[in-house]
């Protein structure tokens, strides 16, 4: 049965698709991928002249969105079936986070949270984003939304965590984000508790795969983990989200020599 959202919070819902129909796009001075902020990139969208075709030629560190050979996102399709490593979770319930719409994605950066142990190595979360529709695809099935789950590494090393959400039942964790997200390039604090943990599928099984960031300058220095069943999101809160935010997924990129590898239990 779906949830009933609050008045206020359908309100706020509004709110968000008004201000988005209203507000241009502008490019932000962030990308959404990185776990570090960092000063202007080159300016780069999700399609037009500034789309992933051309985020290659908009600055010399955004080469490897062309000339990379581990490249994400990826279709994840034929996976090998093998006892792989997948991320030991010790996340934190986070308060004083803060929500940024800009202008890629509604953002959801953290401190303090934990993070997550992968082949021996400690990685901290940083934040959570959106994309609509998904970016990875399982046997060439896309989904409607997926949120990426960044951590760090001290050497600078990132490793992300995917979950896809099939249209379903509402996933009462969405509600908040999307009441509190601004409707146009902004930041706004969190009053509430957020527990990444409830992002994640009961069921264990993952993709596991070496890639790179989504966005520019679209390093290869991610290890991927997607989870293989996905979470259920209602048409509503799909649509709050595509309002704001129509398409921001880069396309399927080749998955050229590298195997994808996919846990079992």
């Amino acid at each position: 049965m779906l949830m009933t959202v609050s008045i206020r919070a359908s309100l706020m819902l509004s709110a968000l698709a008004m201000a988005a129909l209203t507000a241009a796009f502008v490019d932000p001075p962030e990308t959404a991928d990185t776990a570090k902020t960092s000063a202007h990139p080159a300016h780069w969208s999700y399609g037009g002249e500034g789309g992933p075709e051309h985020w290659s030629e908009l600055a010399p560190e955004n080469k490897p969105c062309a000339t990379g050979l581990q490249q994400s996102p990826v279709d994840l399709a034929g996976a090998m079936t093998a006892s792989v490593a997948v991320p030991q979770s010790h996340w934190a319930p986070a308060r004083g986070a803060m929500i940024i719409n800009n202008g890629h994605t509604i953002q959801v950066d953290l401190n303090n949270s934990g993070g997550i142990t992968l082949n021996g190595k400690e990685y901290a979360l940083k934040q959570f984003h959106f994309h609509h529709p998904s970016e990875h695809t399982i046997d060439g099935k896309q989904f409607p939304l997926e949120v990426h789950l960044v951590h760090a590494a001290k050497d600078g090393d990132l490793a992300v965590v995917g979950v896809m959400f099939a249209e379903g039942a509402a996933n009462m964790n969405l509600d908040a984000i999307w009441a509190t997200a601004p409707g146009r390039e902004g930041k706004a604090a969190v009053a509430f508790e957020i527990d990444v943990s409830k992002f994640l599928p009961k069921t264990p099984d993952a993709f596991r795969y070496e890639g790179s960031l989504t966005t520019p300058p679209c390093s290869e220095t991610v290890h991927w983990t997607v989870m293989a069943a996905p979470l259920t999101a209602s048409p509503g809160q799909i649509s709050a989200f595509s309002m704001l935010f129509p398409w921001n997924a880069r396309p399927v990129q080749p998955l050229n020599r590298r195997y994808v590898l996919k846990s079992s239990g």
